[in-house]
């Protein structure tokens, strides 16, 4: 789960990191009163999207009078603003954050991420801040430093004072970056985070650091314990269907294909998306409905992948083990019969009373198409989706 820069900002100001003084504005109007309340002659107005990369979107705006502030918030709010991170879809801008102007003398990077390969927290700084990681990885991959942190000794105070040096600081700067480090470290580990960055992180003119951007993201798996957490989701920022998926307790990935899938297990949803892709098609979705697909869970499903208006097919697949294959037919009939389906659908059972399962399948007089492989059901799922793409043209 990700959240807002200023959600993220108020979260870091409670372990010590200096922020810049802001506020939040919903219309022109509050971004107005935003400035008289922070005071100064220089704010910036900026857009509260789930994206990095807002500037070049033209999402973040200076503004030297009320009049400036008052108009940028008018072209922001409501405004779809298209990164490299949001897609060609973009996302829509809710909220702005007005936040006081700040002398700047120098730019930094850093952030903290779950390094899954090494099993490791990562620390990872640059003196050239400002700037995307990626890029900064690719053109001068020797200005990142990267610390690695042992999970059950935590962040040791020579690590911390490593990455100020590395971050080119001043000996009088160390001690307040130490702070900063060690304040970011708590705030990931107490708060359940696999990310945290900083970029910029600003040395300002009188030498204090400030974090002038921030960015945080959370183990969904762990905000049953972070109730304040949760409550920081902004549902608008999220792809409805994961949103609607997630709430129902679906495992659901949306995708830009259009043959709908339904299957029991990562790891054969993940083969059966490639089958479809070997097949000549494109899947619309990842969903897997888990071990527990009872008839009720099964028409949620259904419910799911139907939603997506660019479904042409939906496949089916399920291997039962734990399950039965008579369980997860009946259900299949049971959501059909509920639904009106408007696609073929294709149905491939293997496992535990499979036979009887398929038995189901046949019996019920629904226009099922049924496949005994996965390679089969692939290539009748992508026949189908032609044949439903040749009537429509």
């Amino acid at each position: 789960m990700d959240i807002h820069e200023y959600q993220a900002k108020q979260l870091l100001a409670e372990y010590g990191i200096k922020i810049a003084e802001g506020g939040l504005a919903y219309s022109p109007e509050d971004a107005v009163q935003r400035t008289r309340e922070i005071g100064g002659d220089v704010w910036a107005v900026k857009a509260q999207i789930h994206s990095g990369a807002r500037g070049k979107a033209g999402g973040i705006k200076i503004c030297k009078t009320h009049d400036e502030v008052s108009d940028a918030a008018e072209e922001l709010l409501g405004k779809r603003l298209v990164t490299h991170q949001t897609g060609p879809a973009g996302k829509v801008c809710n909220r702005l954050y007005i936040e006081a102007g700040t002398e700047i003398a120098k730019e930094l990077y850093f952030s903290f991420l779950v390094d899954r390969e090494h099993e490791r927290i990562v620390m990872v700084g640059s003196a050239e801040g400002g700037m995307e990681i990626e890029e900064l990885a690719e053109n001068n991959p020797d200005a990142i430093k990267k610390i690695h942190i042992e999970p059950a000794v935590g962040l040791c105070d020579f690590q911390a004072r490593k990455m100020a040096f590395a971050l080119g600081l001043e000996s009088t700067q160390i001690s307040q970056a130490v702070k900063l480090i060690k304040g970011c470290y708590r705030a990931m580990r107490d708060r359940d985070a696999n990310m945290l960055e900083i970029n910029p992180l600003v040395i300002t003119g009188s030498g204090e650091l400030v974090a002038l951007d921030a960015k945080m993201g959370f183990d969904d798996n762990a905000l049953f314990r972070q109730q304040k957490i949760s409550e920081l989701r902004d549902k608008t920022q999220e792809d409805p269907r994961e949103m609607a998926a997630a709430d129902r307790g679906l495992s659901y990935v949306g995708l830009d294909g259009d043959i709908g899938c339904m299957i029991n297990g990562a790891g054969l949803a993940m083969a059966t998306m490639d089958m479809i892709k070997l097949a000549g098609g494109e899947p619309a979705n990842f969903l897997d409905v888990g071990g527990g697909a009872s008839p009720e869970r099964t028409e949620k499903a259904f419910r799911m992948v139907l939603a997506d208006d660019n479904v042409k097919a939906m496949l089916v697949n399920i291997f039962a083990g734990i399950n039965r294959c008579d369980w997860i037919a009946e259900g299949v009939v049971h959501a059909v019969n509920k639904i009106d389906m408007k696609v073929p659908l294709i149905v491939r059972l293997s496992g535990t009373n499979v036979e009887e399962g398929r038995k189901i399948i046949a019996d019920s007089g629904l226009p099922i198409i049924t496949a005994d492989t996965l390679a089969e059901a692939a290539e009748k799922a992508v026949q189908a989706r032609n044949e439903v793409v040749a009537k429509e043209g």
